[in-house]
């Protein structure tokens, strides 16, 4: 009887007001069911800069997370391996970690542990040793987004290497130049949020609007400028801290994708990468360059999905070259 007595105006604006309502509530349900409002969590860290937030499960875009209770993209693990479990730690940053675009059974991590069981499986009578040795493999994911050598070395000076035969340093020639930890970016910057947005509608719309200006200055604390030097201190460390546990140690190098054909890495990666060499020849470190690899794969244009992140045809060929590469080395 009310809207009887309303003019018409303002019924029309009522409806109008009704069916906006309507259609907001649908693409709020819509953005939720594709796990948009669900946004993995960063928790700041005075070492490390950030660690993903521990204990959380979560879906995006129907890809499956799993963090557990260290902050890895892994599941739950036990802080020591069973007997007779190969453990192998993987330190590494987006790459590693795989992202909301890559579903947990397809990041780098869970693809290893499953080719280390088929490599060691398939070994030959002559090496009968490492079978009897290892009947299972466990992978740990230690990996955040824009994380560098010296992130990763204060996770394990954090957290230590949980038992590990293995550690695997997985870099892209970008980690060459990271900066120090910093943790102010945690709930500042839109890419490390430090809590659940209200709603799917506003994290969607903070994923297309311009970023705004952060009342607290992000960049971290003035350092060395010499980053590159900086950061192969960080890897010599992490190769000493394996040594002191007497765990093989391997250091795996992505490329981005403009390094390959003309004019190939710039001037400033060629140098950086020249330098790497060296700390991998003093150090005598076990050492993977994934450019001569990739310049050799058939099909070098599905091995990405940007400029510096892996399609699945990439992270396949990255994992099965490390678990070849472990297998062929004794543990």
């Amino acid at each position: 009887m009310f809207l009887l007595l309303l003019p018409s105006s303002s019924f029309f604006l009522l409806k109008i007001l009704a069916v906006t309502a309507g259609l907001f509530v649908l693409l709020e349900l819509l953005l939720r069911l594709l796990g948009v409002g669900n946004p993995l969590i960063y928790v700041a860290d005075a070492e490390c800069g950030y660690l993903l937030a521990p204990d959380r499960t979560v879906r995006r875009l129907g890809n499956l997370i799993q963090i557990n209770q260290y902050s890895m993209r892994s599941p739950s693990i036990a802080p020591i391996p069973e007997p007779q479990t190969l453990r192998v730690l993987l330190l590494g940053d987006s790459v590693a970690n795989g992202g909301w675009w890559t579903h947990q059974t397809n990041t780098i991590s869970e693809l290893m542990a499953r080719q280390l069981k088929q490599e060691f499986a398939n070994l030959p009578l002559a090496q009968p040793e490492a079978k009897v040795k290892y009947f299972d493999c466990e992978v740990l994911n230690a990996s955040a987004n824009s994380w560098g050598p010296r992130n990763q070395l204060a996770y394990a000076q954090r957290f230590g290497l949980f038992g590990s035969q293995i550690v695997v340093l997985l870099l892209n020639t970008d980690d060459l130049f990271a900066s120090a930890p910093n943790a102010a970016v945690v709930g500042r910057d839109r890419s490390y949020p430090d809590r659940q947005p209200p709603l799917a509608t506003l994290e969607l719309l903070r994923r297309f609007l311009p970023a705004l200006p952060a009342n607290t200055p992000t960049a971290p604390a003035a350092e060395n400028r010499d980053r590159v030097g900086s950061n192969l201190e960080a890897i010599r460390q992490i190769k000493s801290m394996a040594d002191a546990a007497r765990c093989q140690f391997v250091l795996a190098l992505t490329p981005k994708q403009h390094e390959f054909g003309e004019p190939g890495p710039r001037d400033w990666e060629v140098k950086a990468r020249e330098r790497l060499a060296e700390v991998v020849e003093r150090e005598k470190i076990t050492y993977i360059n994934f450019l001569p690899i990739f310049n050799s794969a058939a099909e070098l244009a599905t091995l990405y999905r940007d400029s510096i992140h892996l399609s699945p045809q990439g992270n396949q060929l990255v994992s099965k070259t490390i678990s070849h590469q472990l297998t062929c080395s004794p543990i």
